[in-house]
C-alpha cells in the first residue's frame, strides 16, 4: 500500500486518518498468468492498483483478440467504460503473468466521494489519464507509420511492458500482423 501512499500524496495532500480509511477500501486479490479478471459481457465492479505483476485488456474482432492496453507495478487498470457506466464489458481484462493487486470496487469508490470529497481527485484524475491514453493511441494509430507505432510504444510504456509483453499482443495493439512487427524490431536493430 506504500505505492497507494505516494500516488494519493502526488495528488493532494492526505492525512493518515484518510488514508488509513481509503487503504481499508482496497482488496488484495491474486491472479495467475492467463487468468480472466473481467470477462467480455461482464459488469467490471471495480478498477485495480497493480502491486506487482502485468495485465492485459482486449476485445475479440473476427475471432482474433485485438489488445487496447497493458498496464504493470503501481497502474490502474479495468475495462473503464463497464467500469464507469456499469454496463457490460465489451474487453476482457486479462492477468499475463501472476499478479497481485488492489482492488477498490465502484460503490466502495463513491463511498470515498461522499466521505472525504477530496477523493473525487482521484476519479478525476483516473478519468483523465484514461481519456488522454485513448486520444493518443488514436493519434498514433491513424497518423504514424508501423515502424514509428513501435518507436512511440518503446518511448511511452515501462521497461516491464516493453520487455515482458509477449510480442504478438505488442503487434495486435499496434494493429500489425506478428511477422511486420518482427520485420521493424529487425529493422531497427540493423539501424
Amino acid at each position: 500500500m506504500k505505492q497507494l501512499r505516494l500516488f494519493l500524496e502526488s495528488l493532494f495532500p492526505i492525512s493518515n486518518e484518510e488514508f488509513e480509511y481509503i487503504a481499508n477500501l482496497f482488496i488484495a486479490e491474486n491472479y495467475k498468468a492467463k487468468e480472466v479478471i473481467v470477462q467480455t459481457g461482464q459488469i467490471a465492479k471495480s478498477i485495480y492498483l497493480i502491486e506487482k505483476g502485468l495485465l492485459r485488456t482486449y476485445h475479440l474482432m473476427d475471432g482474433k483478440e485485438i489488445n487496447t492496453y497493458f498496464a504493470c507495478d503501481g497502474q490502474f487498470i479495468s475495462t473503464f467504460a463497464s467500469f464507469i457506466q456499469q454496463t457490460p464489458s465489451i474487453e476482457t481484462l486479462e492477468a499475463i503473468e501472476d499478479t497481485m493487486v488492489y482492488s477498490l470496487s465502484k460503490e466502495a469508490l463513491e463511498a470515498a466521494y461522499l466521505k472525504y470529497p477530496k477523493f473525487e481527485k482521484l476519479g478525476r484524475y483516473m478519468a483523465e489519464q484514461n481519456y488522454l491514453c485513448v486520444t493518443e493511441r488514436t493519434l498514433v494509430m491513424q497518423t504514424k507509420t508501423g515502424r514509428e507505432k513501435y518507436l512511440h510504444f518503446l518511448e511511452n510504456n515501462t521497461l516491464k511492458i516493453v520487455q515482458r509483453v509477449p510480442q504478438h499482443y505488442i503487434a495486435s495493439f499496434l494493429g500489425m500482423a506478428p511477422e511486420s512487427l518482427s520485420r521493424i524490431r529487425k529493422e531497427i536493430v540493423r539501424s
